[in-house]
């Protein structure tokens, strides 16, 4: 057994063995080959190859064939496709060679670890070629008498190996030589042709792997040209309008063959072509008269031609030229419709005659002028009118009836038929039913149910609808037996307003109506929605309708979608006519968010969003509240004025006191020496009715001053006091009150006792001195000292707490000579018999104050406050016999005897107008 160090010298060496060169640079020796050597294999096959070494590697280095390994570029073969012959020799089987590749290498492992590679050779996997199909030539005339013989055929399927092609023909007693395909194996050109002569010609196909031949064809190259198209083609017009003459040349001789030919031709614009009956032209010719055509049309002609007895190919379209139809006259009138305008004035029409061009097969020439004549049918006396018309339009003024218009085409040759037209005065006539339409590709088309009268044609009118301009009106003609007709050039998208007249021959139907739209597609844009008015718990929506540009289709609904900010939205769907619509159920001051989307049959799209807040309070809510309010405040008010209105007085007097005036006293002219007189005829005109105020009465005698206090003397005390101070004191009424007897006012005695007495004593007084034990008075005067009376409202409120009692107590106040009946009216009131003595002026006998007392009566009402208010003061004393004294009395007491009465002036009493002192 061979060491490890052994073993690598045997490898090196074996290397050595297998790639050392010669002198020559070749391999020197091989330890093995593979057989086959590069073999050719055909696709699906079994395939096995062997590899034997030298007995020279076996010897030197321990090789055997139970070290081979076999690859396919450089993937290992399963061991299981191999097989150790004997020591030299291994093979490796492959039952399908498509999974074959190249290289295919032998090699062995040497000291079981370094594989070293013995031989390799290259495997090609293909397929036989088969049998060449289809073989078929064709003759081409190059020139006058030049021709070349192409023929192809079909080369089968890839072989994936080199595969070669060759074309091959002869003559019964001759070979020629073979066509070798070039760039190309399934066609080849020959270019030496004999005509008359039978040919049998073949394909072969050769690769490694086999070989194929095709079934041979035996042709006369006669048989089979394909010959040049005509040359130098004209066209001239004929004697007819309706006849082109063609002329031509042929390139090929009659003595080679004989030809027949095919004359197409079609209108120019027009893309159908049309054919000369082949049976027209079948014979040899070079010139041929085309009829049938259409006066004054070009037409476009091309010509080819083949073998007479039609075998062999057609040559191609000669070039092509054009020709022109002589003019003809025309072969109809034109279509006429009319458009009547009875704006201005019912009896006046305004008719705009209408008309379309007639078509070029119509008009057979070009057109000069339109002569259009108009027959009034109403009246048979009304003449002709003839106009001549070089446009398709023509406008008249007519008066209402019915009218025939005709009108005629001219070209250069002549007239055409006239065109009738019936204008009736209405139109009475039964007109189509079930308008109806439906969109055909890019066709619109148009149906209806005819009437049951006959009918002569159809107008069918249709115009583009638009918000900005005026329908521009389009109209076609149909004949009476049609029901439908397919209109052209609609654009998609678009509103067209379509209407449908029947014409009779005695009248006209009226127009049915009917828009459509080729195409539909969504609104260009959604309604603007606003609120008309918002209340608690409604608001009305408005929105204007999309423009017909906008709309893009029928509009089908109008969906309202509404919602709060934080709720859910809510849907509603709208009437397509409507532009208005009332949101109910609504919460009251309420933020809401709303929007509209218009839908076709095609979509639908949304406009803009709209806010708007709910009012606070619903419809009549407010007028609720404000309208009572407003009653009630009226109401109290009205109640106000009523009592102001009731006390007026009593408020006259609060706000607006009378003021007495000065100038109107008496006590300028009043002298303390002679009391003023007064002529009263009784009592009542002294004292009226309701004069007198309530009145107290504080009457003082000199004897009797002891039985009162201090207190109660006080303020005689500082009158006395006074007195000599007082001269000239102005009684604040306009000059001094007693001249030359100055004293103290009771009102301007101590202010703490006046402040208590203030609401109740009358700032009026009188004051008189009576004389010691009846002595008669040397003085006697009467004072004030107040600017204005005391009014009413100043008194006590328990002065109106009183009634009518106190009124008649009032009344009743004072007595005059309280033994003496009280009618006894024609006394005097008061006498003065007595005066006082200038010694006895300090001992003041009595003192009278006059009070208006809030608590001795009560108003009745406005009248007696008016009384009381407008009571007079009394400045009358009437004198009446000396000695005696008219001494008053409180009401309810007994009379006192003379002696017993104390002496004093009657009270002042307030008289309307003024306060008059005593």
């Amino acid at each position: 057994m061979f060491s490890r160090w052994n073993w690598v010298a045997c490898g090196f060496c074996l290397v050595l063995n297998i790639c050392s060169p010669d002198a020559s640079g070749g391999l020197v020796q091989s330890c093995g080959h593979i057989i086959p050597e590069s073999p050719v294999l055909a696709l699906g096959s079994n395939f096995t190859a062997l590899c034997i070494l030298n007995e020279s590697c076996l010897d030197f280095g321990n090789i055997y064939a139970s070290q081979i390994i076999w690859k396919i570029k450089n993937r290992l073969v399963p061991k299981e496709q191999y097989r150790e012959i004997n020591r030299t020799v291994s093979s490796v089987t492959f039952n399908d060679t498509s999974s074959l590749a190249t290289p295919l290498t032998c090699n062995i492992l040497a000291d079981g670890q370094i594989e070293q590679n013995i031989y390799g050779i290259t495997v090609t996997v293909g397929l036989a070629p088969e049998k060449p199909k289809n073989l078929s030539c064709i003759v081409h005339q190059l020139l006058r008498f030049r021709y070349v013989m192409t023929c192809t055929w079909n080369p089968g399927r890839h072989t994936f190996l080199d595969t070669q092609f060759r074309l091959r023909y002869r003559w019964p007693e001759e070979i020629f030589p073979d066509c070798i395909p070039k760039d190309v194996n399934n066609s080849c050109t020959i270019t030496d042709i004999q005509f008359f002569v039978n040919t049998e010609i073949w394909v072969e196909a050769t690769n490694a792997l086999g070989k194929a031949k095709s079934d041979p064809l035996v042709v006369d190259p006669i048989d089979i040209v394909k010959p040049l198209p005509p040359q130098n083609v004209s066209i001239s017009s004929g004697i007819l309008p309706t006849v082109l003459q063609l002329c031509w040349v042929n390139w090929i001789s009659d003595a080679m063959m004989t030809l027949k030919f095919n004359i197409r031709y079609r209108i120019v614009g027009d893309t159908n072509w049309m054919e000369v009956p082949s049976e027209d032209t079948a014979s040899p010719r070079t010139s041929f008269s085309v009829q049938g055509l259409r006066p004054y049309t070009e037409y476009i002609f091309s010509i080819r031609c083949m073998k007479e007895d039609g075998v062999g190919y057609w040559s191609d379209w000669s070039e092509e030229k054009t020709g022109i139809t002589t003019e003809d006259q025309p072969s109809k009138g034109p279509p006429i419709w009319r458009i009547i305008d009875t704006s201005h004035s019912p009896a006046f029409w305004t008719v705009h005659l209408i008309w379309k061009a007639l078509k070029p097969f119509e008009a057979n020439g070009v057109i000069l002028q339109y002569e259009v004549t108009v027959r009034d049918k109403s009246s048979l006396s009304s003449p002709v009118k003839k106009y001549n018309v070089t446009g398709t339009n023509h406008t008249l003024q007519l008066r209402e009836g019915t009218y025939e218009v005709s009108l005629i085409a001219r070209n250069s040759v002549g007239a055409s038929p006239p065109s009738v037209l019936l204008i009736p005065a209405s139109n009475s006539k039964a007109p189509v039913k079930n308008l109806r339409t439906l969109p055909k590709h890019d066709k619109l088309w148009v149906g209806w149910t005819a009437p049951n009268s006959y009918v002569l044609k159809y107008v069918i009118e249709w115009c583009l609808v638009s918000s900005s301009s005026d329908c521009i009106i389009e109209w076609q003609i149909a004949l009476g037996d049609v029901q439908g007709i397919d209109l052209k050039g609609i654009k998609p998208f678009k509103c067209y307003l379509i209407t449908v007249y029947p014409l009779y021959a005695d009248g006209q139907g009226s127009g049915q109506s009917v828009k459509a739209y080729l195409k539909q597609d969504r609104p260009s844009k959604g309604p603007t929605v606003q609120t008309k008015k918002v209340g608690k718990a409604e608001a009305v929506l408005t929105w204007n309708h999309l423009t017909v540009e906008e709309q893009n289709g029928f509009i089908r609904n109008y969906t309202i979608l509404y919602k709060t900010i934080d709720g859910n939205e809510t849907v509603v769907t709208v009437d397509p006519s409507k532009t208005e619509y009332t949101l109910s159920s609504l919460t009251s001051d309420t933020l809401y968010t709303v929007r509209m989307m218009a839908s076709t049959d095609n979509g639908s799209r949304t406009g803009p969003d709209f806010t708007f807040t709910t009012q606070k309070f619903g419809k009549g809510e407010i007028e609720a509240i404000v309208v009572p309010v407003c009653l009630a405040f009226l109401l109290i008010v009205l109640l106000g004025v009523l009592f102001c209105f009731n006390k007026r007085d009593l408020i006259k007097k609060h706000i607006w006191p009378i003021v007495p005036d000065p100038s109107k006293s008496n006590i300028a002219q009043w002298s303390p020496q002679v009391p003023a007189k007064h002529n009263f005829s009784s009592k009542d005109q002294m004292y009226p009715e309701g004069s007198f105020t309530d009145v107290s009465v504080v009457e003082i005698e000199a004897d009797d001053k002891k039985s009162f206090s201090e207190q109660d003397l006080k303020p005689f005390d500082l009158l006395k006091k006074e007195k000599s101070t007082s001269e000239g004191h102005s009684s604040g009424i306009g000059g001094s009150s007693c001249m030359s007897s100055p004293r103290q006012s009771v009102s301007d005695s101590d202010e703490g006792e006046t402040t208590q007495n203030t609401s109740s004593t009358v700032q009026y007084s009188t004051v008189v001195l009576n004389g010691y034990r009846d002595q008669t008075p040397v003085q006697v005067f009467s004072r004030s000292e107040s600017t204005q009376p005391l009014l009413d409202s100043e008194e006590r409120s328990e002065d109106h707490a009183g009634g009518a009692d106190s009124t008649a107590q009032r009344q009743q106040y004072f007595r005059q000579n309280g033994g003496q009946d009280e009618t006894n009216t024609d006394r005097p009131c008061f006498e003065r018999t007595k005066q006082i003595t200038h010694a006895n002026e300090g001992d003041l006998v009595g003192f009278v104050q006059l009070q208006i007392s809030g608590q001795s009566s009560q108003p009745l009402g406005l009248g007696m406050e008016k009384n009381t208010q407008e009571a007079a003061v009394s400045n009358v004393l009437q004198t009446c016999t000396e000695g005696q004294t008219v001494r008053p009395e409180t009401v309810g007491e007994n009379p006192l005897s003379v002696d017993e009465m104390p002496k004093s002036y009657l009270p002042q009493t307030v008289r309307q107008g003024g306060y008059m002192p005593q």
